[in-house]
């Protein structure tokens, strides 16, 4: 079968890596070269957690764990750090607790300094390095005989040769699919020194798909965001950091790390694609399968839902 995939990064990349493996003929598309930073998938670093308040998603993780698991011995590269996460929830917040017992997976309560609320340790959590990661997965689909495309934008799905287009367009969907209930925004970062690695750490917020987190970056130290904090924004244009961001995790982070330095070394943007639930948009469209697999939580899932697509392409 001959398949086309829209977009290079980690979903498209893990899309075509399973149809490569499963011997489908795939060409990868990418309008920029490899290693922009317009998109979602750029970076050293991605949370890897099971901790998850619902248990579908704690039972995808599990899933996605032994994906990774298999590509690192694919590429006989490691690209899990598992350093744990602490996952702190207010009162009066659902965590993690129920799903991840639900799911028989490992926890432990914990304390967390100047914290009043339930906090809870998982081991099998971390980091995923995004970069290592995405290179895995494009290497070992060119192994298989897939074909990369750089510097070439699909402004029309019909003018493809091929049996099925697998669309990952990320924060560009839209231009392809016009009524994907999906919303790109650009959110905020900021990079602090640390030195060495630390457990990720997740604070829940009061709303659903809010709050803050934190996690190691390497090369750097620590890496924080306030989830769902960005703005709609058109991905072909130009953006800049949200100062009140920026202000709010210098804050947190002076709060939770005191032994880190609050004065960030850097602040960089990126672009979550938001669906109303923080739900995935897995789906087959007539010849178009659609992999708008995004709302900033997708990176850690990346070996199921390239699963997914290819099962999705095969019908």
């Amino acid at each position: 079968m001959r398949v086309a995939v829209v977009g290079a990064g980690i979903n498209g990349v893990a899309a075509a890596y399973a149809l490569a493996r499963g011997g489908d003929e795939v060409t990868l598309f990418e309008q920029f070269r490899l290693g922009h930073t317009r998109g979602s998938s750029h970076g050293a670093a991605r949370i890897f957690r099971l901790a998850y308040p619902e248990a579908e998603w704690v039972r995808l993780a599990q899933e996605s764990l032994a994906g990774w698991r298999a590509l690192e011995e694919d590429c006989g590269e490691s690209l899990l750090e598992l350093n744990g996460l602490v996952e702190l929830a207010p009162p009066g917040v659902e965590g993690s607790r129920a799903a991840l017992e639900a799911c028989g997976a490992r926890f432990e309560e914990t304390a967390f300094p100047g914290f009043d609320g339930f906090a809870l340790f998982q081991p099998d959590a971390g980091i995923v390095r995004a970069d290592l990661a995405h290179r895995a997965f494009l290497e070992g689909a060119l192994r298989r005989g897939a074909r990369l495309v750089e510097d070439t934008r699909v402004e029309h799905l019909d003018a493809l040769e091929a049996d099925v287009v697998v669309v990952t367009a990320g924060p560009w969907v839209r231009s392809l699919i016009p009524d994907l209930p999906v919303t790109p925004v650009r959110e905020t970062v900021c990079y602090f020194a640390l030195d060495g690695a630390t457990p990720s750490v997740i604070e829940l917020g009061t709303e659903r798909g809010e709050g803050f987190y934190a996690l190691h970056e390497p090369d750097v130290g620590l890496k924080a965001g306030l989830h769902h904090s960005g703005t709609p924004a058109d991905p072909d244009g130009e953006g800049e950091p949200d100062p009140t961001v920026v202000a709010l995790l210098c804050d947190w982070v002076a709060a939770r790390f005191p032994a880190v330095d609050p004065e960030p070394l850097r602040v960089d943007t990126c672009f979550y694609t938001n669906a109303d639930d923080e739900r995935f948009v897995l789906e087959r469209r007539g010849r178009v399968v659609v992999g708008s697999a995004c709302s900033g939580h997708a990176f850690k899932f990346a070996p199921a839902v390239g699963e997914r697509l290819a099962a999705l392409a095969r019908g």
